[in-house]
């Protein structure tokens, strides 16, 4: 239909995803990713202090520590369906509840 009333994009709906394609976090949002990370860390040490062991444990002081990990690992995370084999990590589901993983695959 042509004319004043004609079906378009933004009549229909909008933009339809809001969430900003670029990668890039504020410091904020950095310095929790970092605070997050080094809390883990704390409480794997911790339980490790303890003399508990289990298979979990052997797997977790087998990942990077915080300090040990490059940025690229801290913020991004391997996605084999975006372009450049990345994403952010404020793109994974409930990424604060989950365990996010600190190592990507060889040569990614």
């Amino acid at each position: 239909m042509f004319g004043a009333f004609r079906a378009s994009t933004v009549s229909q709906g909008g933009l339809l995803w809001k969430a900003r394609m670029k990668m890039d976090l504020s410091p904020t949002q950095k310095a929790n990713i970092r605070k997050r990370l080094k809390a883990a860390d704390d409480v794997v040490m911790k339980i490790q202090q303890s003399g508990v062991e289990c298979n979990a444990l052997t797997k977790l002081k087998a990942e990077p520590t915080e300090a040990q990990m490059p940025a690229k690992d801290k913020y991004t995370v391997f996605s084999r369906t975006f372009k450049g084999y990345r994403k952010s990590v404020h793109k994974v589901p409930h990424f604060t509840k989950v365990a996010v993983p600190r190592t990507a695959p060889a040569g990614f």
